[in-house]
């Protein structure tokens, strides 16, 4: 993998969602060229406007200035056409957690992507990497990248090799992330979750639970997980935020492997979701937001 001393210049981004700008943001401001693929078109407005707005906040709040914001804006540019990554040096697959959809990306990375040292990795939370790796010709290059949401405030990334991933690929993406993107890393098993979200996920579903069965309203639940074991955001809250859709979709992904119980979204969950409540995203979840 070439570049500047060593490390990553040039960043491709599958997916122009919110992890995806996300990460892109982050690259962008770290100086690197970054091209973001979106579904189509109107992902890729959807995708620019939302970089735009990300870059805008730390603006507003003093940390960077319009000359810098429009700096990073200028690293990024958005395309429909998988074929604008070949010359990427890493690249991070950010498409719904579906196993399907997330093959199929490798797949077609696998084609485009012309330098053999370069990494394709993935951001899911809960899909083991060893099946992603299978789309590709060399699961050796393929590597778990999992960012936290939102990517720009959350310190950690969760790298998750598979059986079959190199360590030189391991060690150059830790070094990617922590020495260009200021990021510290944990490394998480090849299991569906990892290491984080086996923790999380089981928690935030009893707490989807304990609302469904009336031991206790959203507020009080969350408000006795955050003053009463000091938690920094309530679990139902913490729902809302990360969107309900992929807190179910993970919960799937990992249920499907292991059959463990607490691991299956409840039935609350999954009728907000039929609804479209699917947290501050689409302005309603557990709880209402403007």
């Amino acid at each position: 993998m070439t570049g500047t001393a060593g490390g990553v210049t040039q960043v491709g981004v599958v997916g122009g969602g919110v992890m995806g700008t996300g990460f892109a943001e982050v690259c962008a401001r770290a100086g690197l060229d970054v091209v973001v693929v979106a579904a189509d078109q109107d992902g890729a407005e959807r995708g620019r406007r939302r970089l735009r707005e990300a870059l805008d906040r730390p603006v507003r709040k003093g940390r960077i200035t319009e000359a810098e914001r429009d700096a990073a804006l200028a690293r990024v540019a958005f395309s429909t056409d998988v074929k604008a990554l070949r010359n990427r040096q890493f690249v991070l697959e950010a498409v719904r957690e579906r196993l399907a959809d997330k093959q199929e990306v490798f797949a077609e990375l696998d084609r485009v992507v012309e330098d053999p040292d370069a990494i394709l990795a993935s951001n899911t939370s809960s899909i083991p990497i060893s099946k992603l790796g299978r789309a590709t010709h060399d699961p050796g290059r393929v590597v778990g990248v999992h960012f936290f949401n939102p990517v720009a405030a959350m310190p950690l990334v969760e790298l998750v090799g598979s059986l079959r991933t190199r360590p030189d690929v391991l060690e150059r993406t830790r070094a990617f992330v922590t020495d260009q993107l200021g990021k510290q890393t944990v490394h998480g098993r090849d299991q569906p979750g990892f290491m984080v979200n086996t923790l999380l996920v089981p928690f935030l579903l009893s707490a989807i639970r304990l609302l469904e069965s009336g031991g206790g309203t959203a507020e009080e639940i969350d408000k006795g997980m955050v003053l009463g074991c000091g938690h920094p955001m309530g679990p139902l809250a913490l729902v809302d935020l990360i969107g309900l859709d992929i807190i179910a979709s993970v919960g799937e992904a990992m249920y499907e492997e292991l059959k463990e119980p607490l691991y299956a979204p409840p039935p609350l969950l999954l009728r907000m979701i039929e609804a479209g409540h699917l947290g501050r995203k689409t302005g309603q979840g557990f709880y209402p937001y403007a």
